[in-house]
């Protein structure tokens, strides 16, 4: 088989009539990577020169070590000096030793890495890609190359040949090279066929392919506007981004509107396929809300299933109905030396005489303590219980409270995904306990709260804890506020605050943050803290030199393992993602025999702090988990990333579930602690400066809190209480007054 048979890509990016020059040679770094839209900038080393030049333009399905040809035009940037702007590229087979090495070591094929692609080329010269295509079993001859990883380079050539026959098609249609590959995963030697003629089965099949994607391909294959299959996918999606924003379901004339928007198409075809769509169960329509069929079974079931345990007269804990309470009380004032409140008392004694109940109260108003006496009394009695809560994070940190173990909803629920995704615990073999104890109600969402009340047997007890000033979940629903509306279920508010040292100022400014007041800046503070800095640009050089030099040298922290820096947006130079950059740059920068791997725009390398981004639960790793990437290896193409203790390997192609966590967002903090906080906060934010938010925040800080910002911003994030309503009807159906 010739070589130019064997794969050649062209992309064509700009038709001109004005005469393009070319270039040849190979792609040297990959500086910047737009994922959206292909937009790179790329140091690439033409054919028989020595030094680099400079090339941007769409190279989208490139990657470092490749051999192209390029065609464009030469510029002059006034920045950046002089550019070749590409027009259109080609990829081509490398036609040199030096290339071949890049190609092969640059982790393309599964199987050959740096180290190997070295003792392979060294040994066949410029016949190796003529090998691997048609006699692959002559690699044998090359020292340290044996029948399996043959097999796993054999799979690994074939794989790639697939895979660029779904890129060669998905490209003229502008779909990033990671997302071919994982179409290819998804549908193997089927891919192409559901490209072509089922495309919008990638939105519903794929993590990362949205409508939006499988529609820009749905359209560019010929499929027209007013199809019955585009027109439903729409509505799924625009019902499925009111679920994203926290809406169990949406109102008929908001996601009449939305699809009109969204698809371009007449009201009356939206109309005609919610009713496809609802004869098909994959909508439930009920007066004017229309919801997802998940999440109306799942509401209907939470209010259910409260209400049968309610109603049930049988109790695993009957016998506390007729406790001497003083006597009970005195006995745990006397065993901890330290008397509990009324507050606290009547906690503890609904969790243990009523079905369900639910103890909230902000920072360091004796949340724990009364959970460690409730315990104490359950052990006294030999009564049994469990403790749980949505996060590995804060399932550890209820462990480090109480002294009991806790763990995950999904580990408590016995989560199995290689069994239909299903939870073993369920109505007809429920959870086996007196009392649940279940923390972080704030941040479980509708799905999650149906799953964990099936589990639990109408005889027990369960105990929601939680804080509903702080942010809502990030799934559809508000459990923890409709719970309360509800006045279904008795709620106990502590609201005395003990947890405060004398120079201590965080729990007063959460408390004064959560009441409409100004936090306060006290000159002998020595655990809140405000850098006034009115500019994007200066404020993230701040965050940086805070996080790697000041908080270290005074506070005696780690930057990576204790500071924890918080942003209320994702954009902008003080947003998550331009923090991420700067951050890993200072913490962890490049170094010369330290791993790593660029996807995308982003570079992963040995050390980086990483945020699982999904549940995943092949993986047993959940959003918002938190690791250190730990290896990097090109040969097996594997990012390995450790979390707390417990290594999970990832495929290359997966990596888009990791973000970095130098930075991250409040949202995906909630249920964590950190030694120290870092918030920048500036009137850009303005969008986003909410009370909860703030509080939220905050709340995070075991010891330090420091806010980059100016006043005004935090005033209005003071000020600002309105909290974005989310559809809901579950108090409603618990019986609302």
């Amino acid at each position: 088989m010739s070589r130019e048979n064997i794969c050649i890509i062209i992309r064509r990016v700009n038709s001109s009539s004005t005469p393009l020059d070319s270039l040849r040679g190979t792609i040297e770094r990959i500086t910047f990577y737009n994922e959206e839209n292909g937009y790179t900038v790329a140091r690439f080393l033409p054919e028989g020169k020595s030094n680099v030049v400079t090339v941007v333009g769409n190279l989208m399905g490139a990657s470092v070590g490749e051999s192209l040809r390029l065609e464009g035009v030469w510029l002059n940037h006034p920045q950046h000096g002089r550019q070749f702007e590409i027009k259109r590229f080609s990829l081509q087979l490398p036609a040199t030793i030096e290339g071949l090495k890049k190609y092969l070591g640059s982790g393309l094929i599964k199987g050959i890495g740096p180290v190997t692609a070295e003792r392979i080329v060294k040994h066949f010269k410029l016949e190796t890609l003529y090998v691997i295509e048609n006699d692959v079993g002559r690699l044998s001859q090359v020292d340290g190359v044996g029948a399996k990883r043959i097999e796993i380079i054999r799979r690994g050539w074939a794989e790639q040949k697939q895979i660029k026959e779904v890129m060669l098609f998905l490209q003229s249609h502008g779909v990033s090279t990671s997302l071919a590959v994982k179409i290819y995963k998804q549908y193997g030697d089927g891919a192409l066929h559901v490209v072509q003629r089922e495309p919008y089965r990638l939105a519903r099949d794929i993590y990362g392919i949205g409508f939006l994607t499988a529609d820009k391909i749905a359209r560019a294959i010929g499929i027209k506007e007013d199809d019955p299959a585009r027109i439903e996918a729409g509505v799924r999606y625009v019902l499925g981004k009111f679920s994203d924003d926290g809406h169990v379901f949406a109102r008929r004339d908001d996601l009449i509107r939305d699809s009109v928007d969204a698809l371009g198409a007449p009201a009356q075809l939206a109309e005609e396929a919610i009713a496809r769509l609802t004869k098909a169960e994959e909508l439930y329509v009920e007066d004017e809300a229309i919801y997802l069929a998940p999440f109306y079974y799942a509401e209907i079931g939470v209010a259910n299933r409260l209400k049968q345990i309610h109603a049930s007269p049988q109790s695993r804990l009957a016998e506390f109905r007729a406790t001497d309470w003083n006597a009970a009380f005195e006995w745990i004032a006397a065993k901890n030396k330290i008397a509990l409140t009324e507050k606290q008392r009547q906690a503890v004694q609904t969790a243990l005489t009523s079905k369900v109940s639910i103890l909230t109260g902000g920072p360091g108003t004796g949340k724990t303590t009364s959970v460690r006496a409730l315990i104490q009394l359950l052990k006294a009695k030999r009564r049994s219980f469990k403790l749980a809560a949505p996060t590995g994070r804060a399932a550890k940190r209820l462990s480090e409270a109480t002294g009991e173990p806790a763990q995950t909803l999904h580990r408590l629920l016995e989560f199995k995904p290689f069994e239909g995704n299903k939870f073993m615990r369920d109505r007809e073999n429920p959870l086996d306990a007196d009392l649940i104890i279940v923390d972080e109600l704030s941040m479980i969402d509708l799905l999650l709260a149906n799953a964990l009340l099936k589990a639990i047997d109408i005889t027990s007890h369960v105990l929601f804890i939680g804080d509903p000033d702080q942010l809502p979940s990030v799934g559809a629903g508000n459990v923890l506020k409709d719970l309360i509306a509800s006045k279904f279920v008795p709620v106990v508010a502590l609201d005395v605050i003990f947890r405060q040292s004398e120079d201590s100022l965080i729990i007063e400014n959460a408390h004064r943050i959560n009441q409409g007041q100004m936090p306060l800046f006290a000159k002998t503070a020595k655990d809140f803290f405000l850098f006034t800095e009115s500019e994007p640009a200066q404020a993230a050089l701040r965050v940086v030199d805070l996080v790697k030099h000041r908080i270290p040298r005074k506070f005696d922290m780690n930057s990576i393992d204790d500071i924890q820096v918080l942003s209320p947006m994702h954009r902008g130079e003080v947003g998550v993602g331009e923090l991420n950059r700067a951050l890993q740059d200072a913490l962890n920068p490049a170094e010369e025999g330290k791993r790593e791997w660029r996807h995308g725009s982003r570079v992963f390398r040995i050390g980086d702090k990483v945020l699982q981004t999904r549940n995943n639960y092949n993986k047993q790793v959940f959003n918002g988990d938190l690791g250190r990437v730990v290896a990097i290896d090109p040969e097996e193409q594997l990012l390995g990333v450790d979390f707390d203790g417990t290594r999970v390997d990832y495929e290359f192609s997966e990596a888009d579930e990791l973000v970095h966590a130098f930075a991250m967002s409040v949202h995906k903090a909630q249920g964590s602690e950190y030694r120290a906080v870092v918030i920048p906060i500036l009137t850009q934010h303005f969008l986003l400066l909410q009370r909860n938010l703030l509080y939220t925040g905050v709340t995070r800080a075991k010891q330090l809190v420091v806010l980059v910002g100016t006043p005004k911003a935090i005033a209005i994030a003071v000020r600002n209480d309105k909290v974005a309503q989310r559809n809901s009807r579950l108090a409603q159906r618990l019986g609302s007054p």
